[in-house]
């Protein structure tokens, strides 16, 4: 085959694509437990066939879009016109998968069923599928597959390859008479306008008046038989449009599942949903969520991640590396300045960053396993019952937890969310929640000023929530946010053991994407930061205190006194953290000047008390995000003005909150200072104000 095909894989959302799309293509996309992981459509090729071109579209469950990445999907399937359209089914949830499926087939695409979960389906024994029946019934292949054990690709494969060949179109479902007569007189009015494969949607959504066919420009007589078609309809059906064809699937997907579904045993309450009365219980669900969270911070910042990371600190970076490093230049007779900038600059500066690797991964380690095996997925309905309490919706916390990994896929998942303030909202608070970037912070504050204490790491992710709740609540009182939360409906998928494959899978992509970047914008970030550390304004070799970066530093160090870190040293590590968070550690690093990790950290904690510490790590956790993460802000916003809005919130939020937590710890210890309190406490009545003062809604004029 020569020829070049491209095939669409379609599918309601946590259906199993993105894993099915992995497995035909060899591609490395993450795959998650909830909607939103697919916000664009992605390209690869099959393996083995590079002529055929494989489509991932966002998940959704309708062609009448309201989302952008829905949006994406119908104009990629009606428009772009795939040659095959492979629909990926979950097994478990026939029912409400065959409407999409139907509304596929009115495309007028050839379409293959791909029939994914159905080892889950053995496992419940509580029905089974004849495939056969299904496939008679429909028209189109069918194929069993489980894209998580692998099972049946090869034969989804041949039958892609089958239909490229020999291309075929299907019919399409037949619904109730009356309302095939209505779809058939729309059609007459179209016909020639629109190609014949593509005649029944078109008038499907002219007959429920979608203005995703406001584009057709039908004359003024063809608009009015329409109208009279439609009106005609409705008064026969005794019911609206829309309604008329959402019932005619739903009986055409009854009479096929009657056909076609054999239930093999009484209905009985799965494992699932037993351990989901305790895990979404009311009351035990968020304790039991703070006690997971401090397990994994546990794990993987005190105990086991420790263990990996004092290894490459004390060892590794600490005395290997710099030794043999300064043996070779010594033996080459490197000048002074080189010698200073490969031990001192990058060795220091990336040592200090990738030390806390080993922490990182344990950290990934913990948050996919809890991912795959549908634990995250719960705690986002949790979040929903939580948020929709203060007038938020639940559907921005699932790019809050996508933003734990990356914030930049965390902004751009906000697509899912059909209204466009609580989706500017999302954005804006988004990057609250700690990224990998920002761990590396929170790794060494803990491992430094608090090396006994478990609470440290744990407080830090909650503290994000919670400036998350709190800064919604404050934003939905204001004009620009006073919309109604987004309605959130989400399927929790089954309960399963984590897939070693995609676990270890999702590890080492993270970890990749974390070592890539300390060979490239950190690598970069350090010679920048040597320079300007042990070079003047005339660009002499000078002591560090008298060197660019300290010049600047000290003029913008009097802002961060108040947060108990004001000299020029983490000031200059703070906005370095622009560039990345990571670069707050080597910064810190190089500006300081250590030989080894644990004379870095003795050096912090000579020069900063342990609150100091504490106030630096949350002022980076909750400021402006790095610029990758603004410029995918800007890129959603579609706005230089929005961009800046959240830039400028953030911040704020972040000195006022870094403010009161210092200031209210030096009061508890007696160190008093008139000025810095006086801040701080209007910090905290500035914050408590914006979040409990009702907003004044306009009053409404009753007429008599």
């Amino acid at each position: 085959m020569n020829k070049q095909c491209t095939v669409a894989l379609a599918g309601n959302p946590n259906s199993g694509k993105t894993t099915l799309f992995n497995l035909l293509t060899g591609s490395h996309q993450h795959i998650g437990n909830w909607p939103g992981v697919t916000v664009e459509k992605k390209s690869g090729r099959l393996k083995n066939n590079p002529d055929i071109i494989i489509q991932d579209l966002p998940g959704t469950y309708s062609l009448s879009a309201y989302s952008p990445e829905e949006v994406i999907t119908r104009n990629f399937l009606i428009n772009d016109k795939p040659e095959q359209i492979i629909n990926v089914l979950d097994a478990t949830n026939i029912e409400r998968n065959l409407y999409f499926s139907l509304q596929l087939m009115e495309t007028g695409v050839p379409i293959i069923l791909a029939l994914n979960m159905l080892d889950l389906l053995v496992k419940q024994r509580q029905y089974r599928i004849d495939t056969k029946k299904l496939s008679y019934l429909l028209n189109v292949p069918v194929v069993s597959i489980s894209a998580l054990k692998k099972k049946n690709i090869n034969q989804l494969t041949k039958q892609v390859i089958a239909n490229t060949d020999q291309p075929q179109t299907y019919p399409h479902p037949v619904y109730d008479k009356r309302l095939e007569s209505a779809l058939s007189m729309i059609g007459e009015q179209i016909d020639g306008i629109i190609e014949a494969d593509q005649l029944l949607w078109y008038a499907i959504k002219l007959f429920e008046r979608d203005e995703a066919v406001g584009h057709l420009k039908l004359t003024a007589q063809q608009q009015t038989e329409i109208d009279n078609i439609i009106d005609t309809a409705e008064k026969l059906f005794n019911d609206d449009s829309d309604s008329i064809v959402v019932n005619a699937r739903y009986d055409y997907i009854e009479r096929i599942i009657n056909m076609c579904v054999v239930r093999t045993s009484d209905f009985s309450m799965s494992m699932s949903d037993r351990v989901d009365m305790v895990v979404t219980n009311r009351i035990l669900a968020l304790p039991i969520f703070i006690f997971v969270m401090w397990i994994v911070y546990f794990l993987s910042i005190q105990t086991i991640g420790t263990i990996g990371s004092d290894w490459v600190n004390d060892v590794l970076f600490g005395d290997f590396i710099p030794n043999s490093a300064n043996a070779i230049l010594t033996y080459l007779h490197v000048s002074v300045w080189l010698k200073s900038l490969i031990i001192d600059g990058l060795i220091n500066g990336i040592g200090s960053v990738l030390g806390f690797l080993p922490q990182i991964m344990m950290l990934f380690l913990c948050l996919s396993i809890l991912e795959d095996c549908g634990y995250m997925a719960r705690i986002a309905f949790v979040m929903d019952r939580i948020f929709h309490r203060f007038n938020l919706s639940g559907k921005s916390f699932i790019p809050m937890l996508i933003s734990t990994g990356c914030g930049v896929p965390g902004i751009m998942s906000t697509r899912t969310i059909e209204s466009k303030s609580d989706r500017r909202m999302t954005i804006m608070l988004t990057t609250f929640m700690p990224c990998s970037a920002k761990l590396t912070v929170i790794a060494l504050v803990s491992g430094t000023f608090f090396p006994e204490n478990s609470w440290v790491a744990p407080t830090s992710y909650f503290i994000s929530i919670l400036t998350v709740v709190g800064s919604g609540i404050f934003l939905k009182k204001t004009k620009l946010f006073s919309e109604p939360p987004t309605p959130f409906v989400m399927e929790l998928p089954a309960y399963h053991l984590p897939s070693i494959g995609n676990v270890s899978h999702s590890v080492w992509i993270k970890a990749h994407a974390f070592i890539k970047k300390a060979g490239t914008i950190i690598f970069a970030s350090c010679v920048a930061i040597w320079f300007l550390s042990n070079f003047n304004f005339h660009f002499q070799m000078v002591d560090q205190n008298d060197s660019i970066l300290r010049d600047i530093g000290m003029v913008i160090a009097p802002i961060f006194a108040p947060l108990g870190f004001g000299d020029w040293h983490a000031t200059v590590a703070v906005i370095a953290g622009l560039i990345a968070k990571e670069n707050c550690v080597s910064t810190l690093n190089i500006t300081f000047g250590s030989s080894s990790t644990a004379s870095f950290m003795s050096t912090l904690r000579q020069t900063y008390s342990p609150m100091a510490g504490y106030s630096f790590l949350v002022f980076n956790l909750l400021c402006a995000p790095c610029f990758a993460a603004i410029g995918a802000m800007y890129k959603e916003f579609g706005d230089a003005l929005w961009t800046w809005r959240a830039v400028i919130y953030q911040t704020v939020v972040a000195y006022m909150c870094a403010l009161s937590i210092f200031q209210v710890s030096e009061i508890i210890q007696g160190n008093v200072s008139g000025y810095f309190v006086a801040l701080s406490f209007i910090a905290i009545g500035l914050m408590l104000y914006g979040i409990f003062i009702k907003r004044e809604r306009p009053q409404q004029l009753e007429l008599y």
